[in-house]
């Protein structure tokens, strides 16, 4: 068996694990791979394929976790407003008790509301942002 055929099987159950565990970072290791068997197509000796495959599957792993530690985290399932109906409808608040919360009615009752840190506790008119345990996570309308 020639050393590409391995590199080619090698890539092809990494790609299998992969689908079993959904580890995303297997398939870059599996890019490596395939740049390790496209080496050896050109006929370069064992040391040169294993630091192909070393190198180009770290890069890509290195490449994917710094593409993924910049884009935006995923919303809170709590903002969602297809989750929770809540998300969105305007409340007035006449008075920001001392500790940072509020009484409302609401939907016919009492609710504990509180507002995203860093916001001046002002009465006014706001926007429910999140239902965070059974308060209303609030923001300035």
């Amino acid at each position: 068996m020639s050393d590409s055929t391995l590199w080619w099987l090698l890539a092809g159950s990494t790609v299998a694990l992969e689908l079993f565990t959904g580890t995303f970072y297997l398939l870059m290791l599996a890019v490596g791979m395939v740049a390790a068997a496209l080496v050896a197509h050109t006929g370069a000796g064992t040391a040169t394929q294993l630091i192909t495959a070393a190198v180009v599957g770290s890069a890509a792993v290195v490449g994917w976790y710094l593409i993924k530690r910049r884009s935006p985290a995923d919303p809170s399932v709590r903002a969602m407003r297809s989750v929770n109906l809540d998300v969105g409808e305007v409340l007035q608040i006449e008075e920001w008790q001392a500790d940072g919360t509020a009484q409302v009615k609401y939907r016919g009752a009492q609710w504990t509301v509180i507002q995203r840190p860093g916001n001046a506790a002002v009465p006014g008119t706001y926007r429910v942002a999140e239902l965070v345990g059974n308060r209303l996570l609030v923001e300035k309308a």
